[in-house]
């Protein structure tokens, strides 16, 4: 008789856990494989083309704070947004206002697409891990009145959220942080400078030659650090003010549960600006370790105030250390008027431009549900 219990008891789990299972498929929309592949490719199309968009329109400005992060106190040429900007359009011209775009569009393509397509696939596993442990509880219960709970909608808190778009965020950085430290030299080149990078390429192979494939990282752990801060509260950000908005429904912003292009514009555009301003710090530090063992860049890089000769920073903390004591802590914030100026509309294109591209493809994305 007991074992007559078990077995019955089993069944009554089993077929709750069947029924959450296809609850589980029907709510997230599981198609076919060959589905699934395509519905993967346009996902990380999306996020390609929201990452160049986004990057081409801001590069002037991205340029100017990467020249005012690591650019040497004695010999001053870029005081300020304006006068930067003007300066690089009178020494350089047009092309000036948009050297390292290329390279950074294509760093920032792929990154973007994989950024995209982690924070979704994070997002669905957190998603997962909660049903999971609802169908866990089920499982001790075994009422039925509990299976009608594993129906609902697992939503996202904001500190999931925030776990979700670093971990997409972290995965994005490293899997091209070699990208970026080439396109930070190659931008902070001049006219003048002693040394010419000729190329994304040519840079590579030259600080692998010169430095070692080490050299390819340097500043990636502020890098990584920065972006919990950053990639995180955008997405965070971002999401819950949709959240908020399309239940709250504030000054008729919101109609038929959907938001206007200029609303989701407001929103990337907070999102970023939190971000942005937290993680700042960690950014100027980055930028300076990527400059080190460059042969003859000591005039594009900051020295330690007392010569000419550039710093030579052994890790995260003495880049920190002696950044703090040698330029004081305003340091750590140089360039960021021209990134506050960017990074509006450059989050904000992106998010948007993002769920455009999306919505012509059609796939089917969770990220805006």
């Amino acid at each position: 008789m007991a074992s007559e219990d078990v077995k019955t008891s089993e069944a009554a789990v089993s077929t709750i856990v069947n029924l959450a299972e296809e609850a589980k498929i029907a709510r997230e929309g599981v198609k076919a494989p060959g589905y699934a592949i395509l519905t993967i490719c346009k996902s990380l199309v999306a996020g390609g083309v929201a990452g160049g968009v986004s990057r081409t329109a801001v590069a002037p400005l991205e340029r100017l704070k990467i020249l005012l992060q690591v650019q040497n106190p004695h010999s001053i040429k870029y005081n300020g947004t304006v006068q930067g900007l003007k300066y690089i359009w009178q020494s350089e011209g047009l092309r000036g206002l948009f050297k390292g775009n290329g390279t950074n569009c294509a760093r920032i393509v792929p990154n973007s697409a994989v950024k995209f397509f982690s924070y979704e696939q994070a997002s669905n596993n957190y998603n997962s891990l909660s049903m999971d442990h609802n169908m866990a509880i089920s499982k001790s219960e075994v009422q039925s009145d509990s299976a009608s709970s594993l129906y609902a909608d697992a939503e996202l808190t904001p500190l999931l959220r925030l776990g979700a778009g670093a971990t997409a965020g972290i995965i994005a950085m490293s899997a091209t942080y070699p990208m970026d430290m080439v396109r930070g030299r190659i931008t902070v080149q001049t006219d003048k400078s002693p040394y010419q990078y000729r190329g994304m390429i040519h840079a590579l192979s030259t600080i692998l030659r010169e430095e070692g494939p080490r050299a390819l990282y340097k500043g990636w752990l502020p890098s990584v650090i920065g972006v919990i801060p950053y990639v995180g509260l955008n997405f965070a950000v971002y999401e819950s003010l949709k959240e908020w908005l399309v239940k709250a429904r504030p000054f008729g912003l919101v109609q038929d549960s959907e938001l206007s292009v200029t609303t989701r514009l407001g929103c990337g555009a907070v999102a970023g600006t939190i971000g942005q301003t937290v993680a700042y710090p960690l950014d100027v530090i980055r930028r300076r370790m990527q400059m080190v063992g460059w042969n003859n860049a000591s005039s594009i890089v900051t020295g330690d105030g007392r010569g000419k000769v550039p710093l030579q920073y052994n890790g995260m903390i003495d880049t920190f250390r002696k950044t703090v004591r040698h330029e004081g802590f305003g340091a750590l914030y140089k360039g960021l008027v021209p990134n506050s100026v960017k990074v509006v509309p450059s989050i904000s294109i992106a998010f948007v431009t993002y769920e455009v591209v999306k919505d012509i493809l059609g796939v089917e994305m969770r990220i805006s549900d």
